[in-house]
């Protein structure tokens, strides 16, 4: 009963008693959240079926091989699965209560995904100001929506991972950060996959046709 206590969960713990990220206690609570990565997993595959109906519907505008810039994209998926390896680093240094390499590796996750989104945007932008936006044609549609999706998925991490780093300097590892960063090492992977089969699926399978 103790733990459900207002403020035990932010209770800082001694070494021994405290449930680290990759607990099995910690993984059992997170079993909700499990539900909600399914769901997650439900919308994307609903997006990426809707993109491959709509890719060759152009309504004689560009395809993806004329409007992506696999230079780009490169970077953008180097800098997804770099970020991917520092969160896991970051998970393993929470789960032993190492401070400073918890921030260094959250803070990488923070800098790489900021960059993603970054690039992202730009393509974007620069896609809408050549008249190229989703309502330019049903493809385009298809895309913005799909990789538009995903890029929020980016940037509520990024709000995650910023707040899991002030709860930590604020208040130390507690149960609650320690369900916090199990819960975001979750979230993040699973964007990381999805942006996996987008490089391949619309960009590398696409540009090739």
């Amino acid at each position: 009963m103790s733990d459900i206590r207002l403020g035990a969960f932010d209770t800082p713990l001694g070494r021994a008693d405290y449930p680290g990220p990759t607990d099995e206690r910690s993984v059992v609570g997170a079993f909700g959240f499990w539900i909600y990565l399914l769901s997650d997993g439900i919308l994307f595959a609903a997006l990426f079926a809707a993109y491959a109906v709509l890719q060759g519907a152009t309504a004689g505008g560009p395809g993806i091989a004329q409007i992506a810039d696999l230079r780009l994209v490169a970077i953008e998926t180097a800098c997804l699965l770099t970020s991917s390896f520092a969160c896991g680093m970051g998970m393993l240094a929470a789960d032993r209560q190492r401070a400073l390499p918890t921030y260094a590796a959250l803070g990488t996750t923070f800098v790489l995904g900021a960059i993603f989104l970054g690039i992202e945007l730009s393509e974007f932008s620069a896609l809408i100001a050549a008249g190229n936006g989703p309502d330019r044609s049903a493809f385009l549609s298809g895309y913005f929506a799909l990789v538009g999706t995903h890029g929020l998925h980016v940037a509520l991490g990024l709000v995650w991972v910023a707040g899991l780093l002030f709860r930590l300097a604020r208040m130390g590892f507690t149960r609650g950060t320690a369900r916090g960063f199990l819960l975001f090492g979750l979230f993040w992977h699973l964007i990381d996959i999805v942006w996996v089969v987008v490089f391949s699926v619309v960009y590398l399978i696409g540009a090739a046709k």
